[in-house]
């Protein structure tokens, strides 16, 4: 009861704070009124994360703990919570975490499928989805969205992020934080989104995870700052420090990146958090000499709560004594976190209703956007003569690793997806056709081709075969990097094998990154490419198997035709020889060959230079014909509006959607720009005839670019733009900046 009588006695001294007349929000007198009252031992604690449940709730009790990951128990979760409300001295509720990265319990496609919907309605819709789910089990914080731009598919987190391109990163990264914090974090179904990882891990040499980087200030700010930008000014709650260093020093120590970039010059006022036991690693990269140093660095850049290094909760209070870490300091961390616990509603609201979740999970509205999302992501890739869809079939084989796997098929970080919810390929085809079903494999790393036999004469018996193959979601995610990207096991060789009995050929995959498949595609007559889709991915791959439904998806990577070309990406510079497609390959090379140079181009002699597909690729059901891109003007002021339009046309036989792409070329800058960079997209769905007109309204300020005296501009010049299908598509036409 005295325990009960002081917190109400703290929270009306909270409630008269927030009545003041001085020049502050309401919550921030709060937070001020709160940290008054607070020890240098009860801020440090409010600095502290652990990983667990209701063990900590002696830690808590304590207030030594701000946060807690990786519980999702509603009944643990309370444990904690009524330690902390109710047992501390301050009775200052938990946050909690967790990696609720494409779902929470409904899983969607992992987020480079995502990408590849070109939809950024779809994508805030599955935000807000795993934002209900989650919170109803008592999940406040996210660790999503990763907008780390990835142009290397050997590295296995490509599959968190949107891909290689700037643009495209931005609007999926903002699409996410506004479906999981809603219109106001105050709301019981928001949760804190977190912006990570800051910055330059998705280039990572070699696609090696948490290996070094070489980014210069430059290419920090010209690709891989704008979607921390912009989705900063979205209001993003939450920001993670990555684990590599830039040019030498660790993300978590490093005061540019967190102090003068995060909060001088973008004025972003939200709290930090470092990635697990990052601050802690500091001393492997040799920039700490142990973990008390750690702790000093970290909050001396800018870190507001560290993430399971112990560090803070061990060291802080003897770094204050020492004069090495101010109290300020503590206090301008304490107070991001404080305020963050107040803006979620948890000072009013700290106990989850422990029934709530049964009233959500996987609601029928839930699985139908799963479903969706897994329809408009899928990537056609081939389908000749028009294989699919197979309408007009009635038996067909099923066969293949990643045909029932419902584990496998809710792909990397699904930490909380059941796989009794998932319903696979195989399961929707069955409603669909006469299967025969012949596994052949029993997962994707099998080598064992003893059932190819039976896989085989299955194969002759049906009208056409669907050939399910791709990664376990093992192979793909956090530290699972692959140098080698052909599809593992004997699943190539199952594909080689089916064809043999001469009928239609459908091949998926189902993966959690870009794989080199060109000799997969030698052996089937249409390939279906599906990024990890997710609880709803059988149905929506029957749907589409069937024609029920067009694929729409894009690339949001370029697909190498060999791993040896990564990292590749079509928004590069041109070198001063850049490839120009009629260079010496190397079965051309001929004998005793004199010592001259071949091409004297930038290309490998073994796989030229082109990609096996190029960003923004793929292919309907129909076709459609892009018009001339018109501008309404040739000549443009730095404030004007570029207006261009064109004319797209459904030239097939099927309704359809087609993702029509804008691209710009700055031909000549104080520094070197890319050869093409994606600045708009449409998804646009047409009748079978049916001619649209298409509008982009592009400001010429997002021309802008960090010129050789890196100032953000746009210089005035020659320009070239694109309207198409994909990035190696279209004719340009050309416009000046005055």
């Amino acid at each position: 009861m005295k325990r009960f009588v002081k917190n109400i006695l703290i929270g009306a001294a909270l409630l008269l704070a927030g009545c003041s007349s001085e020049p502050q929000t309401g919550t921030d007198r709060k937070v001020e009124e709160l940290l008054g009252q607070m020890t240098l031992r009860e801020k440090v604690g409010q600095m502290n994360q652990l990983s667990g449940g209701a063990w900590l709730a002696e830690t808590a009790a304590k207030g030594e703990v701000g946060s807690i990951l990786n519980c999702v128990d509603p009944a643990e979760i309370n444990a904690v919570q009524r330690a902390a409300v109710e047992e501390s001295r301050l009775g200052i509720p938990i946050l909690v975490s967790r990696d609720v990265i494409h779902g929470f319990r409904t899983i969607f496609p992992i987020p480079i499928g995502q990408a590849a919907t070109f939809d950024p309605a779809i994508v805030e819709k599955g935000a807000r989805i795993a934002a209900v789910e989650a919170t109803a089990s008592g999940v406040k914080w996210t660790f999503s969205p990763m907008l780390d731009i990835a142009r290397d598919p050997r590295w296995g987190r490509v599959a968190e992020g949107a891909g290689e391109d700037p643009y495209l990163d931005v609007q999926m990264g903002v699409a996410m934080v506004k479906g999981y914090q809603g219109d106001d974090l105050n709301d019981p179904t928001s949760m804190a989104a977190c912006i990570k990882h800051f910055v330059g891990y998705g280039a990572a040499e070699g696609g090696r995870d948490y290996n070094s980087t070489m980014i210069s200030e430059r290419s920090l700010r010209n690709t891989y700052f704008p979607a921390f930008k912009a989705t900063a000014e979205a209001g993003a709650a939450t920001l993670m420090t990555s684990f590599n260093e830039i040019d030498g020093i660790p993300s978590t120590g490093n005061r540019w990146l967190l102090k003068n970039i995060l909060r001088d010059e973008w004025g972003w006022d939200g709290m930090v958090v470092t990635d697990w036991n990052s601050a802690g690693e500091m001393i492997a990269h040799g920039f700490s000499r142990d973990l008390k140093h750690t702790a000093e660095q970290a909050i001396n850049a800018g870190v507001d709560m560290d993430m399971m290094s112990y560090g803070f909760i061990q060291y802080v209070e003897e770094l204050v004594k020492e004069g090495k870490v101010s109290e300020k300091e503590i206090d301008r961390a304490v107070r991001n976190i404080l305020k963050l616990k107040f803006d979620l509603g948890l000072f009013e609201n700290p106990y989850v209703d422990e029934t709530a979740s049964a009233k959500v999970d996987y609601a029928p509205e839930h699985l139908e956007a799963a479903k969706q999302c897994a329809l408009e992501s899928a990537i056609l890739l081939k389908n000749s003569n028009d294989v699919l869809p197979l309408d007009k079939a009635k038996t067909i084989l099923v066969t293949g690793p990643l045909a029932d796997a419902p584990y496998e098929q809710m792909g990397t970080w699904a930490f909380d997806g059941q796989q009794e919810h998932t319903v696979t390929p195989l399961e929707a085809l069955r409603e669909e056709y006469n299967v025969i079903w012949e596994p052949g494999l029993a997962y994707s790393r099998d080598r064992n081709t003893k059932d190819f036999a039976k896989v085989r004469s299955a194969a002759s018996r049906a009208d056409a075969a669907v050939v399910i193959v791709g990664e376990e979601a093992i192979l793909s995610g956090e530290a699972h990097s692959l140098s080698n990207l052909d599809l593992q096991g004997a699943q190539s060789e199952l594909i080689a094998e089916v064809a043999k009995a001469g009928k239609p050929v459908v091949v998926v995959v189902m993966a959690g990154r870009p794989l080199t498949i060109e000799r997969d595609l030698e052996n089937c007559d249409a390939m279906l490419y599906s990024f990890h889709p997710g609880t709803m991915g059988g149905p929506a791959i029957a749907d589409l198997i069937k024609g029920k439904a067009v694929p729409s998806g894009k690339l949001p990577m370029t697909f190498l035709r060999d791993a040896g070309q990564a990292p590749f990406y079509y928004n590069h510079n041109n070198s001063g020889r850049p490839c120009n497609g009629t260079e010496t390959l190397l079965n051309d090379i001929p004998i005793a060959a004199g010592q001259t140079s071949l091409g004297c181009t930038s290309y490998y002699l073994d796989t030229g230079y082109g990609p096996l597909f190029p960003f923004g690729y793929g292919l309907s059901y129909t076709t459609f014909k892009y018009g001339n891109p018109v501008l309404d003007k040739a000549e443009y002021g730095r404030s004007d509006v570029i207006t261009v339009s064109f004319e797209l046309k459904n030239t097939g036989d099927r309704e359809g959607t087609e993702v029509a792409q804008l691209y710009v070329q700055d031909l000549v800058g104080s520094v070197v720009r890319p050869v093409k960079e994606l600045k708009g997209f449409q998804r646009v769905t047409l009748a079978p005839g049916e001619t649209r007109t298409v509008t982009f309204d592009l400001p010429v300020a997002e021309l802008a670019f960090w010129n050789i005296d890196m100032e953000h501009v746009v210089e005035p010049g020659d320009f070239k733009l694109w309207v198409a299908g994909d990035s190696a598509s279209g004719e340009p036409v050309g416009f000046a900046v005055l």
